[in-house]
């Protein structure tokens, strides 16, 4: 879904990466229970995505293994351009508050979390993941070309 009147260049095939020259994202918005991941310029609402999440989608990440996607305020960290789910993107987490919280439970906060597409077996199983925000191989294409490294990202519930 592309809302305003917001210019788009996409260019790309399977042996070349996808290029784009459009506005750019200021800010990642995931919305866990709309299942919505919204890329925005600004106020400027540039492409919307439909999402899996952690196979626990409901509450914030407190620890390894909980199976559920964080919420709160982080950014983009690293890119992945080899990933095992096609490609990814990295978010933040665990920050200082997600330790705080961990080791003040004696739990483990867990990490690795990433915006990634889907891996070659995928069955279409919802909410699926290990805690990450997964979107088609397709649309990861166009979420790596479009979000830099330092790119804020708020999941909220």
């Amino acid at each position: 879904m592309i809302a305003g009147s917001a210019a788009f260049g996409f260019a790309g095939c399977a042996s070349q990466p996808t290029v784009y020259s459009g506005p750019e994202v200021t800010r990642i918005q995931v919305l866990k229970e709309r299942r919505e991941m919204q890329l925005l310029n600004n106020r400027t609402l540039l492409k919307s995505y439909k999402i899996d999440l952690g196979f626990d989608p409901i509450g914030h990440k407190t620890q390894e293994g909980d199976g559920r996607t964080p919420e709160g305020g982080y950014r983009i960290d690293r890119r992945n351009p080899n990933s095992r789910f096609h490609l990814s993107l990295g978010i933040s987490y665990p920050d200082a508050n997600d330790l705080a919280y961990a080791k003040a439970n004696g739990v483990d906060p867990g990490g690795d979390i990433f915006i990634h597409g889907t891996p070659q077996k995928w069955v279409g199983t919802p909410d699926w993941t290990w805690g990450c925000i997964a979107v088609t191989n397709e649309e990861m294409e166009e979420v790596y070309a479009m979000v830099d490294t330092g790119t804020l990202i708020y999941i909220y519930a």
